[in-house]
């Protein structure tokens, strides 16, 4: 992808996030859509070499669109200030999890999981957790999870957020759930309240084409939790 194009945008929509300005650039815009897209299709492919899940998924069932809904917001801001892509073998709005690729300026980063799950999904993915404790503790404690997941920055909030250069459960109970065992040796993973494991890049990480290799390992990395996990919500949806 041509990163330097696309962040240069991104860059000037936030210092121009209005109608007006937007018009007189929107052949721009276009320009900077169909590059992306072209990554997002590069990262597609790469991914169905590993996981032939999300084979049934086109580019444009994977990325979001740029234009914000101001309905319920009190920033009335027309355009979001980055690009994002989700790609979910059921779709950008499914429980189960997929695989997110996000370019923002100072801010990009990939992430493997789910942001969200109602609670009796969630009780029944921490059961699974206690039920095949080695299966769990073999994908989320491996070299690969830790490398590219590991919180390396202050914890002591309990909320998450992408700031954070990586990190696993974009939210966290401050105690153990209600009705599981508190002297749980694994406790800290029972208080996750997502499957979100992310990791932060450099503005020039998509750069060209080399970047497709890191971002696979970082998605295998992942998968396995990723897979423990819809294994779970598969019997929901």
């Amino acid at each position: 992808m041509d990163t330097k194009r696309i962040l240069t945008f991104l860059k000037a929509v936030m210092a121009n996030n209005n109608r007006p300005w937007f018009a007189e650039h929107k052949a721009e815009y276009e320009a900077v859509k169909a590059e992306w897209e072209r990554g997002v299709g590069q990262a597609l492919e790469r991914i169905l070499t590993f996981d032939p899940s999300v084979g049934n998924q086109r580019v444009k069932d994977c990325t979001y669109r740029f234009y914000r809904d101001t309905r319920f917001s009190a920033d009335k801001s027309p355009y979001k200030n980055h690009l994002g892509a989700y790609i979910n073998a059921h779709g950008k709005k499914a429980l189960r999890g997929g695989y997110y690729l996000h370019m923002e300026p100072d801010h990009c980063l990939v992430a493997v999981g789910n942001y969200w799950l109602p609670t009796n999904i969630l009780t029944s993915c921490r059961n699974e957790i206690m039920g095949n404790e080695a299966e769990w503790l073999k994908a989320v404690e491996s070299e690969s999870f830790k490398r590219y997941f590991t919180e390396t920055h202050d914890t002591t909030t309990w909320e998450e957020s992408w700031d954070a250069p990586q990190g696993f459960g974009l939210t966290k109970l401050k105690t153990c759930p209600s009705g599981f065992p508190r002297d749980y040796q694994y406790v800290k993973y029972l208080r996750l309240k997502d499957y979100c494991a992310w990791h932060a890049v450099p503005n020039d990480f998509f750069e060209g084409d080399g970047w497709l290799d890191e971002l696979e390992h970082i998605f295998r990395a992942a998968k396995p939790m990723m897979d423990f996990v819809n294994s779970v919500i598969d019997d929901y949806e």
